[in-house]
């Protein structure tokens, strides 16, 4: 169902202002979005399809063609969507930020219906089933909400590139390992979540809101403006971030990737394209609630693990196929361990290629003398 939006101004008992909110219904706030709102994007430019010759990939976009912001996506087209490069931010997949903002306004709305109530919500399946439980305090604050509904959203786009690395994918047969952890992924989903936390806080409707944050975040980022000088960027760390050598969805297209994504993000910049050093525009993942208490004490993300995720060699001494979100730095630190190993791996295969190139020179060499 379309979502509706309504311009007005909800009241809390103390008589403090709500921002002006997409208010959703009950049925609506039972349907959470899909994980992927936004089908956005490839890192590169023209990468080459397997099995489709001569079509090649480019998601790239100037900050021209970025319309309005529309809650949930705009069927008609009319929001554009693609990577742009910022001399401050980097690499920022606007998908991604959109996403991470509406899933923030959504888990807002559900929060503040559910006053004093035990949420208890199935979010689908990504990589296993995907329950959210939430305690929401009675006398929640509008700006706890707000920073609660932030974490969790985070959270779930963090559980999106693990579940991508081991084998979720919203399109059966088509592995997504090659996007997990993009160089762009967590700075823009964090920053998404920021913005969405702003526009729920504006006095002005969500959306317009949105489309003003983006405008005015993209401008003190220093956006590059068309989708020519960002594709210029992304040719500047061509075979350095990733390559057009390898084939979608090859995972060895991305030859670097963003694992650092709590509790802070530090956008990754290219050398000689900017003057700031990335924590000038670092972006903090909501912590704490107004009385200094943790926010993740309110609530729990909980994964029944599906078989593709080697969970008997993760986590040996556990009976249950079931983690939380406080498995994920562990699940990471697992991650960037099997990224070290398989490039030591990468290396050694090459090694013995430029070994027996050099054997077959020799033996040449030997024959003309």
């Amino acid at each position: 169902m379309k979502p509706t939006f309504f311009t007005f101004l909800f009241l809390l008992g103390t008589s403090t202002l709500f921002a002006v909110q997409p208010l959703l219904s009950i049925k609506e706030l039972n349907s959470p979005p899909p994980r992927i709102i936004r089908t956005c994007c490839s890192f590169g430019a023209e990468v080459k399809l397997m099995g489709l010759p001569g079509l090649k990939i480019t998601e790239i976009i100037g900050v021209d063609a970025l319309g309005k912001h529309k809650f949930l996506g705009d069927k008609k087209k009319r929001e554009g969507n693609g990577i742009i490069y910022t001399r401050n931010g980097g690499f920022i997949d606007m998908g991604h930020l959109r996403d991470q903002a509406d899933w923030t306004a959504y888990l807002y709305n559900l929060i503040i219906s559910n006053k004093g109530e035990n949420i208890d919500k199935v979010l689908g399946h990504e990589g296993g089933l995907k329950t959210l439980m939430v305690a929401v305090p009675e006398n929640i604050s509008e700006a706890d909400a707000r920073q609660l509904a932030g974490k969790i959203a985070y959270d779930l786009s963090v559980w999106h590139e693990i579940a991508t690395w081991y084998g979720a994918s919203s399109i059966p047969f088509v592995p997504e390992r090659f996007s997990s952890f993009s160089v762009e992924d967590a700075y823009s989903n964090l920053l998404g979540v920021t913005l969405g936390i702003k526009a729920i806080e504006s006095d002005l409707p969500y959306e317009v809101a949105m489309t003003q944050l983006i405008i005015q975040t993209l401008a003190e980022l220093e956006a590059i403006q068309t989708e020519a000088g960002s594709i210029m960027a992304m040719e500047a760390v061509r075979d350095i971030w990733w390559t057009r050598e390898k084939k979608l969805p090859s995972r060895k297209i991305l030859l670097k990737r963003q694992l650092n994504v709590y509790p802070s993000i530090e956008p990754l910049l290219i050398d000689n394209w900017g003057d700031n050093a990335p924590a000038d525009f670092k972006v903090m993942v909501p912590q704490l609630s107004q009385k200094g208490e943790f926010l993740s004490n309110y609530y729990e993300l909980s994964f029944k693990l599906n078989q593709k995720v080697p969970f008997r060699k993760l986590f040996p001494t556990r009976k249950k196929r079931q983690i939380t979100q406080a498995d994920f730095p562990f699940l990471i630190k697992a991650i960037e361990k099997e990224i070290y190993l398989g490039e030591m791996k990468d290396l050694a295969v090459l090694e013995r290629k430029l070994a027996k190139i050099e054997r077959k020179r020799d033996k040449e060499s030997q024959k003309l003398r």
